[in-house]
């Protein structure tokens, strides 16, 4: 009998890898995060797929389908992470495990990008360590029941 391997889904949002951030992710490229995120989840034995959207409406029903699709979903959503309560609901809606994952710390950010809406709907928060901090929730993800 072969066992499932699990299906995580990394969900991005708008502005990844945007111009500021290079002192944060130094020269990675979005395709060279892409490939090291697949190549590390391929590693731990899990499949993975990569979604980005500028679009909140899109973000959205890609949450909808991971019911179904996915054991899991790392999500980094920019911006819209201190302000969706769209997205937020999206993800209490759907019963699978979410882990939060940013490139930058939030809380040594701005004040207005210290909150976010969507850490209570969340399993975890991962954050301020660059692109390692998708592969350390993808981790997380693999351990959550």
């Amino acid at each position: 009998m072969k066992i499932a391997r699990k299906k995580f889904l990394v969900l991005f949002g708008p502005n990844i890898l945007r111009e500021v951030q290079k002192d944060t992710v130094g020269a990675e490229t979005y395709d060279s995060m892409i490939l090291h995120i697949k190549s590390y989840a391929s590693n731990m034995n899990v499949c993975c797929d990569v979604f980005q959207s500028n679009w909140e409406g899109e973000i959205i029903d890609k949450i909808h389908q991971s019911a179904v699709l996915y054991d899991g979903v790392v999500i980094d959503i920019g911006a819209l992470t201190h302000y969706s309560y769209a997205i937020r609901d999206a993800i209490h809606s759907v019963r699978i495990p979410f882990v939060e994952a940013h490139m930058e710390n939030l809380f040594a950010l701005e004040d207005f990008r210290n909150k976010s809406v969507i850490a209570s709907v969340c399993a975890g928060q991962i954050g301020g360590l660059g692109a390692y901090s998708y592969l350390l929730a993808l981790e997380a993800l693999r351990h959550i029941k």
